[in-house]
């Protein structure tokens, strides 16, 4: 298996070394590869968009190509987890910012979302958060800036929540998530990762 994380900015070398461990975890022979070029996205199985500054984010990946390339694969059923700003770049809707400063949106996942709904970096937080995808024991989630996503279309699942917000859903093979789990040595949300990597990897 080989998974592709979005190498433009943000946590990149923590999601490898996180995917790692659950590929360990999970008995999968793989890689997790940086990704900064559209044909280093050729032979993933499976894409992470990590956190950073969402609208530096789409923009690079416009410029570089990654972005109709991302939309191509996920288009052909290819899983992708977005964490943080990798969220709000999955999303079809976003606030007044994302209009304003017209940040490139991907438009995969039909939600909309909220930029620093928790406060700005000074109210960063961790929380121990029950996510009953991920199994019963709660799972301890990091917010730096976090977004939150304010509405959910049909065909999404709600796979969490804090304080009232919304802050972990999925849509089909499309995972978003407003805290960084690769911040954690909990590699519980990687490894359902990529169990749908590997349903993918089954039909194909």
């Amino acid at each position: 298996m080989k998974i592709g994380i979005i190498g433009l900015q943000g946590a990149v070398g923590e999601h490898i070394e996180a995917v790692k461990r659950a590929m360990h975890k999970l008995g999968i022979k793989g890689e997790a590869v940086w990704v900064g070029r559209p044909e280093q996205l050729d032979g993933v199985d499976g894409i992470i968009i990590p956190g950073g500054e969402s609208t530096t984010i789409g923009k690079l990946m416009l410029t570089t190509g990654l972005f109709e390339k991302v939309k191509r694969m996920a288009a052909g059923g290819t899983p992708i987890l977005g964490t943080c700003a990798g969220l709000i770049t999955l999303a079809k809707r976003g606030d007044e910012h994302v209009m304003r400063t017209k940040q490139p949106l991907l438009g995969l996942m039909d939600i909309g979302v909220v930029r620093n709904a928790f406060g700005r970096q000074r109210e960063s937080f961790e929380v121990d958060l029950e996510i009953p995808a991920l199994g019963r024991e709660p799972l301890k989630c990091v917010f730096i800036r976090a977004p939150a996503v304010k509405e959910v279309g049909r065909g999404v699942d709600v796979l969490a929540e804090f304080n009232g917000k919304i802050v972990a859903v999925q849509q089909g093979k499309l995972i978003g998530v407003a805290f960084h789990p690769e911040l954690t040595t909990d590699t519980r949300l990687h490894e359902y990762f990529l169990r749908l990597c590997q349903q993918k990897k089954g039909e194909t």
